[in-house]
């Protein structure tokens, strides 16, 4: 390429013979860096590529900090869950979600005990009403397979 148009700080703008443009950068002691090589002419920028690179490190790092990581929590139930059982099982479930965990609600359904799915059905919606204080219902109870899952994400902090 015979020709670059030149930008960056320190730099008149303009289109400028490739061996000047390296010349300058050389000058300035900073780097030409090719940005749009499509255009024409090209585009180049003056700049220090080692102080660019660990920058864009920093700050892929600093929005990798601030994401937040969503644990999936799990509870099974039986179709023939006891009074004292849900109340335990319902008790971590509400734990679950103020520390800001998804929730993974399920009635396993062992052999024969199939014939009972309005029953799981039941216990899940009535664990959904339970929690509403606390989270808030992403997919309602659905079979698949032996298993019938809910999902409940925990209420935005205000």
């Amino acid at each position: 390429m015979p020709e670059v148009r030149l930008v960056g700080e320190n730099v008149e703008p303009g289109v400028f013979k490739t061996a000047d443009a390296l010349r300058l950068a050389d000058q300035l002691e900073l780097d030409l860096v090719e940005i749009s090589p499509n255009a024409e002419p090209p585009v180049c920028k003056i700049m220090d590529y080692k102080k660019f690179l660990y920058e864009q490190k920093r700050r892929e790092k600093e929005l990798k900090a601030k994401s937040t990581q969503i644990t999936i929590k799990e509870i099974r139930f039986g179709p023939q869950t006891d009074e004292h059982d849900y109340e335990f099982k319902k008790k971590n479930a509400e734990k679950f979600l103020k520390e800001g965990s998804k929730l993974k609600a399920f009635v396993f359904f062992k052999g024969r005990s199939i014939i009972y799915k309005e029953q799981g059905q039941i216990l899940l919606l009535r664990l959904a009403q339970d929690l509403e204080d606390y989270g808030k219902v992403e997919a309602m109870p659905v079979l698949e397979g032996k298993r019938m899952i809910m999902f409940i994400a925990p209420k935005k902090k205000k």
